[in-house]
Order: structure tokens, then sequence, then C-alpha cells
């Protein structure tokens, strides 16, 4: 093979991108990696880390507004969205340096401009690299594709930073509006919702499925569902937006709902109806690079059809997460450095996690997609209102769910709503990793009192052996 520069060269430096370089870098590999806007990528500079900075602040409030419960009277409460939303920047800034700071120990070579592939009679892989100042060239034996998404907009509406939000402008308003339409009751969708009502906004939901927070089990959306109406935010399902107008400071809304039109007007209006993978401008058309659906087709192991180059995260299918797109990195490198015995990625086993008030986490099958594949199932339910610690925070809205195949005893779903549950979803996905049965979870012993005892009744509750339910 023709003299390369490097062994490894990553276009963009995502979660999945500067894990896979770092990761290569480890391997005694020579990697380099193009990013051409920050470090950190969506996820971290205006994504999943700022907005839970963001979203701190809101709970924040909410406690203040609710500390008499606990014994204490506070007054005069000034709220400054500005000083908000320059804390949320600031955090995203500091894991920035980090990163910056990781991939120069691991003697990672960044190159700060827009990455594209070439086409080249030898056998090596070319990039353009078009920085500020100029165009170079690079070559390596593989790459890896790791460009990401950005927010999706509709045919007859897109956003314009003004009237009609995306996620980033929706992260750092001039000023709070007084009320906002959201488009899509996804995992943004609803965690903006849950941000601005905490900070006192009107908010309308539209989604077009017939349930908010489609993908997750029916009897968790429905409970964040009584918990965000009680809160006053206005929820419509089934319902598409048929067109937008909007005047200085007045956004209006046609919303079809059962064939019945309604005009809502608001001050403002965040699209969070998806994501559009970053393959523009890659050079993929000269490659044997398939899209599909607007993504990059890879086989398991993430390679596409175009040998020595891979893809990776939000670039390709989903789910679209941070923590997915990490795992592709590492095991698309070790592929690459020709390990042996890897195993594809179990998407059953991806946790999801969304991060309003209440939170909301989950992994594997819902109830409904259980009983489509008609599977013999033992199910369990626990209330957090039955769980002591729960109840001692004054936060005990919401349930855990278990499911299992009654045939094998396997864990095939867990589905939760209520405090922290972001943070204890990891003890189904190491459930599920290690293959544990009913069994075991029954005969592991919980610390008291702890709001991950829940998972254990839980448990118990779905064989008729739940204690405190």
């Amino acid at each position: 093979m023709t003299d390369v520069d490097y062994d490894l060269i990553v276009i963009g430096g995502g979660p999945g991108g500067y894990v896979a370089a770092i990761r290569a870098s480890q391997l005694d590999m020579s990697v380099a990696l193009v990013e051409d806007k920050h470090l950190g990528g969506i996820c971290l500079n205006w994504g999943c880390i700022p907005t839970k900075a963001l979203l701190r602040a809101s709970e924040i409030r909410h406690m203040l507004d609710n500390v008499d419960e606990f014994g204490f009277t506070v007054s005069g409460i000034k709220m400054d969205i500005n000083n908000i939303t320059k804390r949320s920047r600031k955090v995203a800034s500091q894991l920035s340096s980090g990163i910056s700071h990781l991939l120069k120990k691991n003697k990672v070579k960044v190159f700060e401009g827009f990455g594209s592939l070439v086409k080249d009679s030898s056998n090596v892989k070319k990039i353009r690299i078009k920085t500020k100042d100029n165009n170079i060239e690079k070559t390596a034996k593989n790459v890896i594709l790791a460009t990401g998404a950005r927010s999706r907009n509709l045919p007859f509406v897109t956003s314009d930073g003004v009237n009609i939000w995306d996620y980033k402008t929706a992260m750092t308003p001039p000023k709070l509006p007084s009320s906002l339409i959201i488009v899509g009751s996804g995992a943004i969708g609803m965690e903006f919702a849950s941000f601005y009502n905490d900070l006192g906004v009107d908010i309308t939901i539209v989604e077009a499925l017939p349930s908010i927070l489609p993908n997750e089990d029916n009897d968790i959306s429905e409970i964040v569902k009584l918990n965000f109406e009680k809160r006053g935010i206005k929820i419509k399902t089934s319902s598409s937006l048929k067109s937008v107008t909007t005047k200085e400071n007045i956004v209006s809304a046609e919303i079809i709902t059962n064939e019945k039109v309604e005009t809502i007007n608001s001050e403002k209006l965040i699209l969070a109806i998806g994501i559009i993978a970053n393959t523009e401008k890659l050079g993929l058309e000269d490659f044997n690079i398939k899209i599909d659906k607007g993504h990059i087709v890879t086989n398991e192991f993430l390679e596409t059809d175009e040998k020595g180059v891979y893809a990776i995260g939000d670039v390709t299918d989903g789910p679209w997460l941070a923590h997915k797109a990490s795992h592709e990195g590492v095991l698309c490198v070790e592929k690459i450095a020709g390990h042996q015995n890897l195993k594809p990625i179990d998407k059953t086993s991806i946790p999801g996690c969304t991060y309003s008030r209440p939170q909301v986490a989950s992994i594997g099958m819902t109830e409904s997609q259980a009983r489509s594949k008609n599977l013999n199932l033992k199910i369990g339910k626990f209330p957090f209102i039955g769980n002591g610690k729960a109840i001692a925070l004054g936060d005990s809205e919401g349930l855990i769910k278990t499911i299992f195949n009654s045939d094998t005893g396997e864990l095939i779903g867990a589905h939760m709503v209520g405090p922290e549950v972001t943070e204890l979803i990891q003890g189904f996905s190491i459930a599920k990793k290690l293959e544990t049965t009913e069994y075991e979870l029954m005969h592991t012993i919980f610390p008291h009192p702890t709001l991950s005892e829940g998972i254990h009744e839980s448990v118990l509750d779905a064989y008729n052996q739940a204690i405190h339910y």
C-alpha cells in the first residue's frame, strides 16, 4: 500500500468521533480528527450537556416555589434568563476544552476544518480539509464518518431564529417568551416544554401521533401527560401543523385535530420534529456508499459498502443517541484493529432517557411491542408513592415497570418515570447485558432507603411477590 499520513482519519468530533479517535490511539494507530465547528459536537455544545444545565435551573425554580413543604419561607425570588443561559454555555465550554485536552493527551492530531472524501486511484483514502485559510489533503488507510445531524424543518416552516426556533435558539433566548408552541413531543420537545413551563411560560405541545413520547411505553407516556396537564401544559395529540404565519412577536399556527382546524397564537414556536443527517458535501456520491432515508447505510460493524470507510452516530441509522454513537466508535475501531469475537451492538439494550420533570428512562421492548411478538409475559409495576426515599424527597409521582418473558425469565423491557430514573436505568442496562433473569434480580439485596428499591419491588410484582404494594 502507498504510504499514508494516518492509519485513521475521523471526520466529526462529537461523542462518536472523538471517542473513536481516542480508542484508535489507545490501539497504537496514528489518528487525525477533523472538526469544523466545536469539539464535542452537537451533544456537548448544543444538546445533551447544556440542556441539562438549563433543566437544572428550572428544577431549582420549581423547588423554590415549593420550599414551604419542607419548612422554609422564601420571598423575593428573581430570575434572569440571560444568567441561566450564560451558565449553560459555560458548562458546555468547559467540557469542550476538556475534550481538546483528552485528544492532545492521546496524541490525536486535530484539524479545524470541513473534511470530505476525495476520489483517488490508489487504495488509500484521501481527505480534503477545508480550513479557514486554505485547503489541505491528508491520506489514511481508513476513514470514519461521524458528521452527526441537525434539526429537521417542515416544507412550509423553517427556523428563523426569531419567531420560529430550533434547539439552538431555544437554548439561548434573549428573553423569556410569554407563550410557546412546541411541535413534536419526543425527548427534545418534552425537555423544552418542561424547562419553559417551570419558568412560567404558557406551553402548547402539538404531536402528530396518538400519544406524547411516542417511543415510550403507554403507561409511562400517560403518566407524563397527566403530570404536564396538571401543570397547565396544553397537549394536542393526533394533531398536525397545517400552516404557520408570523408577525412581530406573534406566531399563528393552524392545527388540524380529527379533521378540525383551529388557530393557536403564541409568541414563539419551537420545531422539535427530528433530525436530518449531515451527509452533504462529504463527497459520498463518488464512492460506493449508500444512503437510505437520509442516513448512511452500514453493516453491523459500521462498515459502508466502500472498503475502508465506516460511519457511526447520528449520520447512520437510529436510535440517535450520544451513548450509542460512542459505543459504535469503539466497536468500529476495534473492528479496524482486527479484534476477534466482536459482538454487534444490541439495540434493544440501549437505554433512552428524557430529562424532563418527571424524568423518563427505558430500555428494551415496550409492552405493546412485546405483545405484538406473541410472547408470554410477566409484567410488574411499582409506583414511587410506595417508596420511602421518594416520599422523603417530596417527589413520589411515577412508576417503574418491568417486562419479562415468562417462558425464560428474560428481562425484555424496563420503563420508568419519576425521580432520578435516568440514573436508575443503568441497573437494568447491566442486568440485560449480563442476561439476568427474574431470579437474580429478585434475590439481589437493594440498599434501604433508596429509590432503587423500586426496581426490586417492580420485579417482585411481576411474579406476584411485591411486599410494599
